[in-house]
């Protein structure tokens, strides 16, 4: 039943010997129509689509087999076509080849010759398609399986994002005084990130380090963490020791180890007088340098219990003021060409996002969307 689908177009300009070569075809189980042009050819072609298979003479007048070859050939691509020529010149054979030909028939040709040469051809044709399907198929399999990996990663991100929040929520328990001041202050780092241009996986590192900066406080003892007076210098000395110690707990985890860099540095001043290393300019990582901006004016504009907050225009004033000495200057640069309803609007929003690890849009407006879904 397969072989009597397949389609067979013979052309030749002597009707004697397509009807032989007509006659043969036919009796081996195959559809064969009939040509007696080139031109008359490339008719039945356009009218009738794609045949499994061409045998054309060479030598036509009007358009000969090359020709037709090549014509054929630009719309039918995998269409094979055997040249059948009486020209027993090796040169000629080879340039039909070189021009797309599957392969040549030279007059005169027994019965098995040509059926030998046509079951060739079609099994080339037939394994030909299978093998671009099979490609297709693949590659469709290739494109649904990275599809699963994307979200699967996806996925796995913010189930990190879940788990460093549940680490937020523990640290704000253990220092209530600085309750939604992780939130804050990254929204604020994520916002002047985006502003100053950075691509949305550096955003998502600088968010994580900003987020987890103070993570090393939950290995500084209450008594010193919650003391409700001025620290000795002993006690300062232990309390400095959290910038290393959130290092040591975040560098062994691999999608936290650039992240923890930022936490190492983020009470680092530009000027080389912060602590613990006494890194200065570029020394600093830039989400470092972002994060001290971001953490100041959320200092600044929250409540202590030393005093009230302040309004935004003092924050912008001091972080001005301390520009080349405590921060980067182009950080600064950028910062104060924000507009004050960014801050406000983020205020006002971080408490009702659902994940902690989230990126304020650069409006400021809109509801905060979480990081892992950042593109």
């Amino acid at each position: 039943m397969a072989m009597e689908l397949e389609r067979i177009l013979v052309v030749d300009d002597e009707e004697p010997i397509r009807e032989i070569i007509s006659s043969m075809l036919t009796a081996a189980g195959y559809k064969v129509r009939q040509a007696s042009s080139g031109m008359e050819a490339l008719g039945i072609l356009n009218a009738n689509g794609e045949f499994e298979l061409v045998l054309s003479d060479l030598m036509m007048a009007e358009l000969d087999g090359i020709a037709l070859l090549e014509r054929s050939k630009e719309r039918f691509p995998d269409m094979p076509v055997i040249m059948v020529t009486a020209v027993h010149d090796i040169s000629v054979a080879l340039a039909a080849i070189r021009n797309g030909a599957y392969d040549y028939l030279l007059k005169p040709f027994e019965r098995e010759q040509l059926l030998a040469i046509v079951r060739r051809a079609l099994e080339h044709r037939r394994l030909k398609l299978e093998n671009r399907a099979y490609q297709s198929n693949l590659e469709t399999l290739v494109a649904a399986r990275t599809d699963q990996l994307r979200q699967a990663v996806t996925d796995l991100e913010r189930s990190y994002d879940i788990t460093l929040e549940a680490l937020g929520d523990a640290l704000d328990l253990k220092d209530a005084e600085t309750e939604g001041h992780s939130k804050r202050v990254t929204a604020f780092t994520i916002a002047i990130a985006r502003a100053m241009g950075l691509p949305a996986d550096r955003i998502r590192v600088i968010a994580r380090g900003a987020f987890l900066h103070d993570i090393g406080k939950m290995a500084i003892p209450d008594a010193i963490l919650r003391k409700p007076g001025a620290l000795n210098l002993e006690e300062t000395e232990i309390m400095r020791e959290h910038c290393f110690r959130g290092y040591q707990m975040l560098r062994k985890i691999p999608f936290l180890e650039e992240a923890s860099e930022i936490v190492y540095c983020h009470q680092e001043r530009f000027d080389g007088t912060g602590y613990p290393r006494r890194l200065r300019n570029v020394e600093i990582p830039l989400g470092a340098r972002i994060f001290s901006v971001a953490d100041t004016l959320d200092a600044i504009t929250s409540d202590r219990p030393y005093r009230a907050a302040q309004p935004i225009a003092a924050a912008r004033k001091e972080i001005a003021r301390c520009s080349g000495e405590q921060f980067d200057p182009e950080v600064v640069r950028v910062f104060l060409q924000m507009p004050d309803s960014i801050w406000e609007d983020l205020r006002k929003e971080i408490n009702s996002t659902i994940y902690i690890m989230s990126v304020p849009l650069t409006n400021g407006k809109d509801l905060l969307a979480p990081l892992s879904s950042m593109k």
